[in-house]
């Protein structure tokens, strides 16, 4: 019964890396679809956060199943908990990709040093999504952690992105409605790296039963 139960933990590990590739794929195909105006870009970010709320819904089923045909202890519990938690995040970071996609249509191409800075942004949140499931899967508590602090970098380039944007806004440096939007994409990066964060989080919780921060 174990063999079996332990089987399908490693299945839900598996669906786990199939949802967070999907949401790097979301992501780096709003970026590219912001900087390259690439229509099969934006396509593929709308696509794919649909296909991530179907691998939500996978999941939320492999879940129940786990907790009503076997018999979970405590520390199964918390690593089944923490996955229902995290898939949430995951299909909000889907949702975010695709409304980045969405809102790019509206940002015009030549405010070059905005956008610079938030292909930097989308790197470092695709980092922290790739890596707080990795550290779920391979039972990474250190991971865990260093995917937390990544978020202080990214919160730090909102600032820079948002000084930089207000700044042209004041100076008539561009369209003040395509600098605005600019401005919402970079917001959306800086919630995807909070959805990061809060998944980072679980897996401390999932790995020690303490929330990040407990003493």
């Amino acid at each position: 019964m174990r063999d079996r139960f332990d089987e399908q933990l490693k299945n839900l590990n598996n669906e786990l890396i199939a949802m967070g590739a999907m949401c790097e794929d979301a992501i780096s195909s709003a970026v590219k679809y912001l900087i390259e105006r690439d229509g099969d870009m934006k396509r593929n970010a709308v696509e794919t956060e649909k296909n991530i709320d179907r691998q939500e819904r996978n999941i939320e089923n492999l879940c129940m199943r786990l907790l009503t045909l076997q018999q979970p202890v405590a520390g199964d519990l918390r690593i089944i908990s923490s996955a229902l938690k995290m898939i949430s995040d995951m299909e909000r970071i889907g949702d975010q990709a695709s409304d980045i996609a969405e809102i790019a249509d509206y940002a015009t191409s030549s405010e070059i040093r905005g956008k610079v800075h938030i292909e930097d942004m989308a790197r470092a949140t695709i980092k922290m999504v790739t890596e707080s499931v990795e550290s779920f899967v391979n039972n990474d508590e250190i991971l865990a952690h260093e995917v937390i602090a990544l978020d202080n970098d990214v919160d730090e380039m909102f600032g820079k992105v948002r000084a930089e944007l207000v700044d042209a806004i004041h100076s008539s440096k561009g369209d003040a409605e395509a600098l605005i939007d600019l401005l919402m994409i970079a917001k959306y990066f800086e919630r995807i790296g909070d959805h990061a964060e809060n998944i980072a989080e679980c897996v401390i919780y999932s790995i020690t039963g303490k929330h990040a921060g407990d003493e």
